[in-house]
Protein backbone atom coordinates (compact mmCIF):
# COMPACT_ATOMS: atom_id res chain seq x y z
CA UNK A 1 0.00 0.00 0.00
CA UNK A 2 1.49 3.39 -1.00
CA UNK A 3 2.28 6.05 1.56
CA UNK A 4 0.33 9.20 0.80
CA UNK A 5 -1.56 10.01 -2.39
CA UNK A 6 -0.44 10.57 -5.97
CA UNK A 7 -2.43 12.28 -8.70
CA UNK A 8 -1.72 13.25 -12.29
CA UNK A 9 -3.02 16.56 -13.63
CA UNK A 10 -6.27 15.96 -15.51
CA UNK A 11 -6.62 17.05 -19.14
CA UNK A 12 -10.12 18.47 -18.52
CA UNK A 13 -10.91 20.99 -15.82
CA UNK A 14 -13.14 20.04 -12.87
CA UNK A 15 -14.97 23.35 -12.63
CA UNK A 16 -14.73 27.07 -13.23
CA UNK A 17 -13.60 29.02 -10.18
CA UNK A 18 -15.73 31.92 -8.92
CA UNK A 19 -13.22 34.22 -10.65
CA UNK A 20 -13.64 32.37 -13.99
CA UNK A 21 -10.37 30.40 -14.10
CA UNK A 22 -10.38 26.71 -15.00
CA UNK A 23 -9.71 24.58 -11.89
CA UNK A 24 -8.15 21.14 -11.87
CA UNK A 25 -8.22 19.81 -8.33
CA UNK A 26 -5.02 18.19 -7.17
CA UNK A 27 -4.64 16.85 -3.61
CA UNK A 28 -5.86 17.74 -0.11
CA UNK A 29 -4.25 17.27 3.31
CA UNK A 30 -5.66 18.29 6.68
CA UNK A 31 -4.15 21.78 6.53
CA UNK A 32 -4.84 22.75 2.91
CA UNK A 33 -5.42 21.76 -0.67
CA UNK A 34 -3.70 22.35 -4.01
CA UNK A 35 -5.25 23.09 -7.39
CA UNK A 36 -4.06 23.92 -10.88
CA UNK A 37 -5.53 27.11 -12.36
CA UNK A 38 -5.62 28.08 -16.01
CA UNK A 39 -6.79 31.40 -17.41
CA UNK A 40 -7.06 31.34 -21.21
CA UNK A 41 -5.21 33.77 -23.44
CA UNK A 42 -6.71 37.28 -23.36
CA UNK A 43 -9.01 36.58 -20.38
CA UNK A 44 -9.41 38.68 -17.23
CA UNK A 45 -10.76 37.07 -14.08
CA UNK A 46 -13.56 38.48 -11.96
CA UNK A 47 -12.33 40.29 -8.84
CA UNK A 48 -12.97 38.35 -5.62
CA UNK A 49 -11.87 38.06 -2.01
CA UNK A 50 -11.73 34.96 0.15
CA UNK A 51 -13.72 35.09 3.36
CA UNK A 52 -11.74 32.61 5.49
CA UNK A 53 -8.72 31.25 3.61
CA UNK A 54 -5.41 32.41 2.28
CA UNK A 55 -3.54 31.20 -0.77
CA UNK A 56 -0.04 30.71 -2.11
CA UNK A 57 0.29 30.78 -5.92
CA UNK A 58 3.18 29.62 -8.10
CA UNK A 59 3.09 30.59 -11.78
CA UNK A 60 3.97 27.71 -14.11
CA UNK A 61 3.66 29.34 -17.53
CA UNK A 62 2.20 32.26 -19.42
CA UNK A 63 2.33 35.96 -18.62
CA UNK A 64 -0.10 38.12 -16.75
CA UNK A 65 -0.77 40.57 -13.96
CA UNK A 66 -2.37 40.24 -10.54
CA UNK A 67 -3.94 43.12 -8.66
CA UNK A 68 -4.21 42.74 -4.87
CA UNK A 69 -5.74 45.16 -2.36
CA UNK A 70 -6.22 45.09 1.40
CA UNK A 71 -8.60 48.07 1.25
CA UNK A 72 -5.89 50.61 2.06
CA UNK A 73 -3.08 49.67 -0.30
CA UNK A 74 -3.20 48.12 -3.76
CA UNK A 75 -0.53 46.89 -6.12
CA UNK A 76 -0.14 45.02 -9.39
CA UNK A 77 2.36 42.16 -9.67
CA UNK A 78 3.72 40.91 -13.00
CA UNK A 79 3.07 37.19 -13.40
CA UNK A 80 5.51 34.94 -15.27
CA UNK A 81 6.93 31.45 -14.89
CA UNK A 82 8.72 31.14 -11.53
CA UNK A 83 6.83 33.91 -9.68
CA UNK A 84 5.36 32.92 -6.31
CA UNK A 85 2.95 35.13 -4.35
CA UNK A 86 0.53 35.08 -1.44
CA UNK A 87 -3.07 36.21 -1.15
CA UNK A 88 -3.80 36.87 2.55
CA UNK A 89 -7.27 36.31 4.02
CA UNK A 90 -9.67 39.10 3.02
CA UNK A 91 -7.44 40.46 0.25
CA UNK A 92 -9.28 41.47 -2.91
CA UNK A 93 -7.59 40.17 -6.05
CA UNK A 94 -8.00 39.99 -9.80
CA UNK A 95 -5.70 38.60 -12.47
CA UNK A 96 -5.40 38.63 -16.23
CA UNK A 97 -3.53 36.82 -18.97
CA UNK A 98 -1.60 39.26 -21.16
CA UNK A 99 0.74 36.87 -22.96
CA UNK A 100 0.25 34.80 -26.08
CA UNK A 101 -0.49 31.57 -24.19
CA UNK A 102 -2.75 30.65 -21.25
CA UNK A 103 -1.66 31.65 -17.75
CA UNK A 104 -1.14 28.51 -15.65
CA UNK A 105 -0.49 28.34 -11.91
CA UNK A 106 -0.75 26.03 -8.95
CA UNK A 107 -2.32 27.37 -5.80
CA UNK A 108 -2.51 26.12 -2.23
CA UNK A 109 -5.58 27.16 -0.23
CA UNK A 110 -5.14 27.17 3.56
CA UNK A 111 -7.24 25.72 5.18
CA UNK A 112 -8.80 23.44 2.52
CA UNK A 113 -11.36 25.16 0.25
CA UNK A 114 -14.63 25.13 2.23
CA UNK A 115 -16.94 25.29 -0.79
CA UNK A 116 -19.51 27.68 -2.18
CA UNK A 117 -19.55 31.02 -0.42
CA UNK A 118 -15.80 31.23 0.25
CA UNK A 119 -15.24 33.68 -2.61
CA UNK A 120 -17.17 36.93 -2.57
CA UNK A 121 -17.31 39.27 -5.56
CA UNK A 122 -15.62 42.63 -5.22
CA UNK A 123 -14.58 45.56 -7.41
CA UNK A 124 -11.28 45.26 -9.27
CA UNK A 125 -9.40 47.57 -11.63
CA UNK A 126 -10.18 45.67 -14.86
CA UNK A 127 -13.33 44.58 -16.66
CA UNK A 128 -13.76 40.83 -16.23
CA UNK A 129 -14.10 38.66 -19.32
CA UNK A 130 -17.05 36.29 -19.05
CA UNK A 131 -15.77 32.71 -19.34
CA UNK A 132 -16.31 31.38 -22.85
CA UNK A 133 -18.27 28.18 -23.31
CA UNK A 134 -15.49 25.65 -23.49
CA UNK A 135 -15.46 22.25 -25.09
CA UNK A 136 -14.40 19.36 -22.87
Amino acid sequence: MPIGETKTLARDYDKLAPDGAEVRRLLTVSGGNMSHFLLPFGQTSAAIRHRTGEEIWYILSGRGEMWRSDGETADVTTLASGVCLTIPVGTAFQFRCIGDEPLAAVGVHLPPWPGDGEAEPTQGPWIATPPAIRQR
